[in-house]
């Protein structure tokens, strides 16, 4: 009995599109019109072929639905291209310009990266580590240089470059990239002491740097006569919540205080909403002195004095220095220190 006619199986076979996870470089190259090498290079070496072909390149995945193997890429180059960002919170924007400045940097230049939140505590990082490690990151970006001694020795036998961002340390895992907090408090202790003020107080969130912030510029005021700041220490994040319980709970324990120095911006905004809910008057009652100098500072009311911090360019010179150090294929190069500094602005509400 003859067969029916019909598509053969082979015909059925080609005419099924390929899953992603079976298409290949060559595949995409096709589509694109450009070699396979061309290809790897836009995926994962974008600063070395043009923009046309790059837009090409895209359009090729986008069609084909091509998905990278970065492990497979990674076993043979013995890279990741990948950089892992330890941050304690993304509840408020005081590290949103660090961190956009780095991620942008290195997208760049062919870099992924991966976020982590410690929450301000030295044992979370310390576990957030040893998941990492595990997947060889190229880089690691740490916020600040309070880490357990189990987080320095893994890190030191890693052999991987690190950044510690957003402060400096005479001990360094490896590159700094910040400021000196000791020196924040100090001069801002200095320039209120200026500006008249004798009764000082403070709120703060439970913050390891903000912490040797107000410590410095409580040890600054000592020298000067002035032994007795009051403070309210609160749990994190900072909030505006925060710098609302730290005034009413200093004003409420009938704390006498001309300025309030607080450990960012968003809680000193607290501050100047509770003032404001008691009927007191900024600054004629009330001086309030924040830190970050977020984008809101100079928009509230009263304007907010506060300390600023370059984040775009902490971001941008830890980007570099990472950059530098896989040029140099070393983990024993020249130890990287940079002071970004910082500045003290001046607004209505001091």
């Amino acid at each position: 009995m003859p067969k029916k006619p019909g598509r053969s199986a082979e015909h059925v076979s080609s005419s099924v599109p390929k899953k992603a996870s079976s298409l290949t470089l060559i595949d995409v190259a096709k589509v694109a019109g450009v070699s396979p090498m061309t290809v790897s290079r836009a995926l994962h070496r974008p600063d070395l072929v043009s923009e046309d072909t790059r837009e090409k390149v895209r359009e090729a995945v986008r069609k084909t639905g091509y998905v990278p193997n970065m492990l497979a890429g990674g076993l043979a180059s013995n890279k990741s291209r990948l950089v892992a960002i330890f941050l304690p919170t993304i509840a408020n924007s005081i590290f949103a310009d660090t961190v956009q400045a780095l991620m942008d940097r290195l997208t760049q230049a062919g870099y992924q990266t991966l976020l982590g939140l410690t929450g301000y505590d030295a044992e979370q990082e310390e576990k957030l580590l040893e998941a990492v490690l595990g997947r060889r990151p190229d880089g690691i970006v740490l916020t600040g240089t309070l880490h357990t001694e189990s987080s320095r020795v893994r890190l030191a036998q890693a052999g991987i470059p690190v950044v510690e961002a957003w402060d400096l340390s005479e001990d360094p895992i490896d590159m700094l990239v910040g400021f000196s907090h000791e020196k924040v408090g100090e001069e801002t202790a200095r320039h209120l002491l200026q500006k008249g003020y004798k009764r000082f107080s403070v709120v703060t969130i439970g913050d390891p740097r903000g912490l040797r912030r107000c410590n410095s510029l409580i040890a600054e005021l000592k020298k000067h006569g002035i032994d007795d700041v009051p403070m309210e220490l609160l749990p994190p994040p900072a909030t505006l919540q925060v710098g609302r319980e730290g005034l009413a709970g200093l004003l409420d324990r009938g704390v006498a205080t001309d300025v309030v120095v607080c450990s960012s911006d968003t809680v000193a905004q607290g501050v100047l909403a509770e003032a404001a809910s008691r009927g007191l008057r900024v600054p004629q009652d009330l001086a309030v002195m924040g830190f970050g100098d977020l984008s809101s500072a100079a928009h509230v009311y009263p304007a907010l004095s506060t300390v600023r911090v370059d984040g775009n360019r902490i971001g941008l010179q830890v980007a570099q220095a990472l950059l530098d150090r896989f040029q140099e294929h070393s983990s024993s190069a020249t130890p990287i220190r940079v002071d970004t500094g910082f500045t003290l602005i001046d607004r209505a509400s001091t």
